[in-house]
């Protein structure tokens, strides 16, 4: 019986993309899907390709050459177990489970702890690109034990993108260090994606542009520094026209966004390590907000504020604005990889952030021409503890600094909410602080709940009885 490279549960969008993906570039896969439909679909699909459909999964097992390989590609959660679960008796010592999904990186330990009892292999793959991706390169961040990465490495350094003549994948780390870093990196995406919607706001409510007007602004800053997917298919949202109205469709989407969970993962987790992302905590919680919708509605026929009058050269500002989201983006990227640095020691990963900055380049949703200046950084400097701290980096913040707070004035003055700029500027004053106000919540926990403080003049903790004499 002719035997497979490959296995792949899961033949939704991603799925089955990836195997066709994985086919195109000479790799054998099975695919199974509990919906049959969706086996027959690839079939069909597979035309001349090595690609074999299975109806079960003892079938698809049994398909593979061993050691097998099985890729998931389901929804994070229960589904992932359930998968596991029915896959383990068709598998043998030795063999591979890879998890292609957005599973919480907590849940990818307990799994790979359980499956190495049973002597089973697991990998966790962060995998960005949406469906594009899949089919023609994404970007893929692996974590898990190293010889079972180099397994399938040559599957996946074929199947990703290339960026600079390298693939857009690597060995990351032990463990769940593949998943955390697509965690941090969808909680980036979050906050960049805040900011441009801010940035959105501030051209039509504030200087009132119309979409092909912010569609050009868009475009033109996409062949600049802002270059990047995000600004690019910004500017395609704005030119398309809805065929049911015959108009422009981002003004009849619903202004309330959803989310999956890996933002707030990310700033759980944040919080936990004690690393500040505000900029990531703020675009969670405004996606939060724009759900209360019937509520907002209710808010804005009795809550005032000032109408935005914008007077001044309009171009003027639109390029103060350009900087202003430049300098946010550095930050947003800066608090993103913090996060990584700090999680990589408490977790054993053993990150490299150059590495990660490399693979980042192509193929995901984050990918920017900022990338190349961050691998940069850390090639220079690979203990570098946060990129404001990069020469280049930081000058091209400080640089553009007066440009952001002269949009955060103007966002205040309008009454348009654009917290997502504002707590980068806030980050950016803080870490610049030699001294922040900390001593006083020091003194007030003290105070109220004899928490003791510490003195910039003797080592040791002090407690004070505050109140009396």
């Amino acid at each position: 019986m002719e035997t497979y490279e490959i296995g792949m549960v899961g033949l939704g969008v991603m799925g089955r993309n990836l195997v066709l993906n994985m086919a195109d570039h000479g790799y054998s896969v099975v695919g199974y899907d509990k919906d049959l439909s969706k086996v027959e679909a690839l079939r069909n699909e597979a035309e001349d390709r090595e690609i074999r459909g299975a109806e079960t999964m003892e079938e698809l097992a049994g398909l593979l050459r061993a050691p097998r390989a099985v890729m998931m590609l389901v929804p994070a959660g229960p589904p992932v177990d359930a998968v596991i679960h029915n896959l383990l008796p068709y598998l043998e010592e030795g063999d591979l489970i890879i998890d292609g999904g957005n599973s919480h990186f907590p849940d990818t330990d307990v799994r790979a702890r359980a499956l190495a009892d049973k002597g089973i292999q697991y990998l966790g793959v962060g995998i960005s690109g949406g469906e594009s991706g899949a089919r023609h390169g994404p970007s893929m961040m692996p974590g898990g034990p190293r010889q079972a990465y180099e397994q399938v490495r040559p599957i996946f350094e074929a199947s990703a993108a290339q960026a600079g003549g390298e693939p857009c994948v690597a060995y990351l780390g032990p463990g769940s260090a593949g998943h955390y870093v697509k965690m941090v990196h969808n909680g980036i995406e979050y906050g960049l994606m805040q900011l441009i919607g801010e940035s959105y706001d501030l051209m039509k409510r504030g200087l009132r542009l119309n979409d092909d007007e912010m569609h050009d602004i868009y475009h033109l800053w996409n062949q600049e520094e802002l270059n990047g997917y995000l600004m690019g298919i910004t500017a395609d949202i704005l030119s398309k026209k809805d065929e049911k109205t015959g108009k422009q469709l981002i003004d009849v989407i619903l202004d309330e966004a959803k989310q999956k969970g890996t933002g707030m993962w990310t700033s759980e987790d944040a919080m936990e390590l004690g690393v500040p992302v505000p900029t990531i905590d703020v675009a969670v919680a405004m996606r939060n907000l724009s759900a209360f919708e019937g509520e907002r509605l209710a808010a804005s026929r009795v809550l005032t504020g000032p109408d935005p009058l914008f007077e001044g050269d309009l171009w003027d500002f639109v390029e103060l604005l350009r900087h202003a989201l430049y300098a946010a983006m550095i930050v947003t990227y800066a608090q993103g990889m913090a996060q990584l640095r700090v999680a990589s020691d408490a977790n054993d990963y053993d990150l490299d952030l150059e590495t990660v900055a490399r693979i980042w380049r192509g193929g995901c949703i984050i990918r920017a021409a900022l990338l190349e200046k961050i691998r940069a950084a850390y090639m220079t400097n690979p203990d570098l503890p946060n990129l404001l701290l990069d020469p280049d980096l930081s000058g091209a913040v400080e640089s553009r600094q007066e440009d952001l707070r002269a949009v955060v004035r103007a966002a205040a003055e309008w009454g348009i909410p654009t917290p997502g700029l504002m707590v980068s500027l806030a980050y950016f004053d803080g870490y610049r602080s030699a001294w922040l106000p900390a001593n006083l919540i020091q003194a007030q926990r003290d105070y109220f709940g004899a928490h003791t403080y510490e003195r910039i003049d003797e080592k040791g903790t002090f407690h004070t009885q505050w109140a009396g004499k």
